[in-house]
Formats: structure tokens, C-alpha cells, sequence
């Protein structure tokens, strides 16, 4: 066997370990029940819940509270089932948390408590439509 075959095996090789180390990384959306029933069973891999933070009839956020150390925080978020969870984060509130308009929280539950160790914000104001004034 030439130098090049085996060069080319390995090469083929690694690009295969990359392919899968990187499906076993995909995750999927759940729901705060599917996240309990999946750490439940013993999957402590980070899990991905997509929701809302908890408003009320105006439209205010509520349900934030400091953590003992006034660094971390907690909230309450709704996921897209409709079900409310206490959410601890033990990280700063990220920039424009209140204003997100959807909130991804990836972590697991630790008992009856979810804890995020990732947070992703959808930002509403990136998506907006914007008017130029172009002078015309």
C-alpha cells in the first residue's frame, strides 16, 4: 500500500469522526415535562426548552428574581406547551433578557429545578423592519 492510500484513509477517518462527534452534539426543542421525563430517566446530556418569559396583563415581565450572591438570577418561563418553570441561571442577566422576545434555555433539571447553563435570546428588534431616510 502506497504512502498516499494510507494518507487518504486517514484523512477519510477523521472527516467520519468529525461527522458523527458533531450529530452527537445536535439537540432538539422540548418541553419543560418532556425535560423533566428525559432527566428522569437519567439523560443528564443539556437539553434544549424554547418559551417565553412569564408576563403579565400589561405586557411587563415578571418573575425575575436576584440570586443570593447578586450575580445570578432566576425567572420564570413559559414553554411553548404552556407550562410555567423556575429557570436558575448562575451567570448575569444577558443584555436585553427583558426585551427578548423568545428565550432558549439549555441545561437540565437538578430535582424539580431547571438549571440553564446557556442562555440564547431572540432579539425582536433585529428582526424588525427598519425605515431609512434617505433624503429622497
Amino acid at each position: 500500500m502506497k504512502k498516499s492510500h494510507i494518507f487518504i484513509i486517514v484523512i477519510i477517518a477523521v472527516a467520519v469522526a468529525i461527522i458523527v462527534s458533531s450529530t452527537n452534539d445536535a439537540s432538539t426543542y422540548v418541553t419543560f415535562t418532556e425535560a423533566y421525563q428525559m432527566a428522569s430517566s437519567g439523560k443528564s446530556k443539556s437539553i434544549h426548552v424554547v418559551g417565553d418569559l412569564k408576563k403579565d396583563a400589561s405586557g411587563k415581565v415578571v418573575g425575575i428574581e436576584a440570586g443570593a450572591d447578586k450575580v445570578s438570577f432566576s425567572f420564570v418561563m413559559v414553554d411553548e406547551g404552556g407550562k410555567e418553570q423556575k429557570v436558575y441561571y448562575n451567570q448575569p442577566m444577558p443584555q436585553d433578557f427583558i426585551r427578548s422576545e423568545k428565550v432558549v434555555v439549555i441545561g437540565g433539571y437538578k430535582g424539580e429545578d431547571f438549571h440553564a447553563e446557556k442562555i440564547l435570546l431572540k432579539c425582536p428588534s433585529k428582526y424588525q423592519e427598519q425605515t431609512l431616510n434617505a433624503g429622497v
